[in-house]
């Protein structure tokens, strides 16, 4: 269907597409994967005819319909409803010319053009798709201006939904949705009837609504079938086979190498080693493996840990300006909790986060914590906040203004801004590096609580796995706001649904939800009865973590102990392997094998212990 022709395409000295090809099969659901900065944003400009390549073309079948969401988004008086039914521009055209025709021919091919095309229909087509998208009845009936910039993007992308291009082209379409209108978004691309191809960090998008993965590596494009699972088994195994062919390859190199100088100066070999030279000239080299590895999220835990709960609430009412947001919030959050909040956009969610964080005080009730208390909290808007001509290590010196610059350095690397990158103003920094850096700022101190709302916009997938494992890592509370069902599903053990002007447990999980917001699409209601057994198993996994704590914080120690002893083995080992060791000193040498005697000793018993704690802990966690 669609055919990409040795693209090249250059922005400055860099090469962003270097000979790119790929063909797209026709009414395939397509994700476009690639590292950010890999030129993904460009290549659909490419295809859209915004911006020319280098070099090379693009096959498109003729009268091909290609859509995209605007870039601007409506801000007009127009209702939403209007907004979305304009995007159907032959629907929009036949129904002005049926109003001011005067020939009944003409009249009689636009009623049967409307049929065909399903116009009359097409109302409540729109009012689904704005309903999925999180708009009632009532806000479908008002003017575009009444909305913020997020709520306007999503009317953009209902409207292109809802035109039903040939090719429809979406970059990051989850970025301004909730939770709620993603898992719509993800079973409405799955049945699409024509073809996608959409740029997306969200891994359960690529895994259930796309049927084969468009990598673009290193100026390269590359299709695989199949969901990102799929792909990133193909391309791991992929990787290692061209590892050990490399391998294979340097080392028959070299082989062939070490034949040619040794003989080429004898007569008798001289015809062989020309052989093998031109066997040398005729090896195509197979490029190293280089894969950039992802750098880790920095969120200490705290130093002191506090004791049940960290916070209770009772009877807790919360709100702006004297009204009330949310009300009989009974909660309670333990140290070690894992809870991911659930709830469409304006129920209260961040009201929620900034009420745990101190940054609003409750307007009734009773909300109890420790005074030594410590939260951190991470929400996008905040990017803001970052101070664009300064660096990364200048941010981190306003945190500990005494600290030698060192000491300084060393932990704006530690948020993943080692050497000349910690010097790089923040203006200059990509939207996924201003996140790692307020994230790390956020949790600088070691908190007991971190709140995280929608820490994953802008970035990529690699490094959405490297805030995962920080997530489970981190030593303390955490409350998840994201739109990210893989980072939920990871992450959070707890789930509470912010509905209808409270918070309350959820009873069930992810699945059980996603199916009550595809029966009931932006209602934010409860599905009676679902889960209620997963439920109580959450509740009491959230009690086993505070009985487990200790034996858990036994067998850290004992993995820390195990892990010294075996480094100081290793470097006995490395002294007694020395040639002149027992030579010159033997008396030392009959002590370092003494000293490793006992370290064999006591990493024995540790072991010993190590495993018994862990099958303790193992019966425990799964009674």
């Amino acid at each position: 269907m669609l055919h990409i022709n040795d693209l090249t395409y250059r922005l400055g000295e860099r090469i962003i597409l270097d000979g790119a090809t790929a063909a797209l099969p026709a009414n395939a659901h397509i994700g476009l994967v690639g590292r950010n900065g890999a030129g993904k944003t460009t290549l659909f400009r490419i295809l859209l005819g915004e911006i020319a390549p280098e070099s090379g073309s693009i096959s498109i079948p003729r009268n091909l319909r290609i859509g995209a969401v605007a870039q601007e988004a409506p801000g007009g008086p127009e209702r939403l409803i209007d907004v979305v039914l304009a995007a159907d521009r032959e629907r929009t055209a036949l129904l002005a010319e049926a109003e001011t025709t005067d020939d009944p021919m003409r009249r009689a091919e636009i009623e049967t053009r409307l049929v065909d095309i399903g116009a009359h229909s097409a109302p409540a087509r729109a009012a689904a798709i704005l309903h999925g998208l999180g708009f009632d009845a009532e806000a479908q009936q008002r003017p575009c201006s009444d909305f913020s910039g997020g709520w306007r993007m999503r009317v953009a992308l209902a409207a292109v939904l809802f035109s039903e291009p040939d090719l429809l082209l979406l970059d990051e379409p989850t970025n301004y949705l909730d939770i709620e209108g993603t898992l719509w978004l993800y079973d409405y691309l799955g049945r699409y009837p024509h073809t996608v191809l959409v740029i997306s960090h969200d891994r359960e998008l690529l895994d259930t609504a796309v049927d084969h993965i468009l990598h673009l590596d290193q100026g390269k494009l590359t299709l695989y079938r199949g969901g990102y699972t799929s792909f990133d088994r193909q391309r791991r195994e992929k990787l290692a086979l061209q590892a050990r062919t490399r391998m294979k390859q340097e080392a028959e190199r070299k082989r062939l190498m070490a034949f040619v100088e040794r003989f080429r100066a004898k007569a008798s070999k001289a015809r062989q080693a020309q052989s093998r030279l031109k066997r040398l000239e005729k090896m195509e080299p197979i490029a190293p493996v280089a894969e950039e590895e992802s750098l880790p999220f920095d969120l200490p835990g705290p130093a002191r840990p506090l004791s049940a709960p960290l916070v209770a609430m009772e009877g807790v009412g919360v709100g702006y300006d004297g009204r009330l947001v949310l009300d009989r919030l009974n909660l309670t959050i333990l140290p070690d909790d894992r809870i991911a909040l659930l709830g469409p956009n304006g129920n209260g969610k961040s009201t929620f986060a900034k009420l745990l964080s101190g940054r609003l005080k409750p307007m009734k009730g009773e909300l109890r914590h420790s005074p030594k208390l410590t939260t951190a909290y991470f929400a996008q808007h905040q990017l803001d906040e970052l101070i664009p001509h300064e660096t990364p290590v200048q941010h981190v010196a306003r945190l500990v203004p005494d600290a030698p610059e060192a000491h300084q350095r060393a932990r704006a690397a530690r948020m993943g801004f080692p050497g000349a990158k910690a010097d790089t103003p923040v203006a200059n920094l990509s939207g996924g590096e201003k996140a790692r850096l307020l994230m790390g700022l956020a949790a600088f101190v070691g908190p007991h609580l971190l709140i995280l709302d929608e820490p994953t916009n802008h970035l990529d997938i690699d490094s959405r796995q490297m805030l995962m494992e920080a997530i489970n890592d981190y030593d303390g509370a955490v409350l998840l706001i994201s739109h990210d069902r893989f980072l939920v599903e990871a992450c959070a053990d707890r789930l509470w649904l912010v509905a209808n002007g409270t918070v309350r447990p959820y009873d069930g999980d992810l699945d059980d939800y996603r199916r009550m917001v595809l029966s009931a699409p932006g209602t934010g209601g409860r599905s009676e009865g679902a889960g209620g057994e997963k439920a109580e198993r959450r509740r009491e996994s959230a009690q086993k973590r505070i009985a487990l704590g200790p034996l858990r914080k036994r067998i850290e120690a004992l993995e820390a102990r195990m892990e010294k002893l075996s480094t100081a083995i290793a470097k006995v080992d490395a002294a007694l392997a020395e040639p002149d060791t027992f030579r010159k000193n033997p008396e030392k040498a009959a002590e370092l094998a003494r000293m490793r005697a006992e370290a064999a000793e006591a990493l024995a018993k540790a072991e010993e212990e190590w495993l018994s704690a862990s099958a303790e802990m193992e019966a425990a966690t799964a009674t």
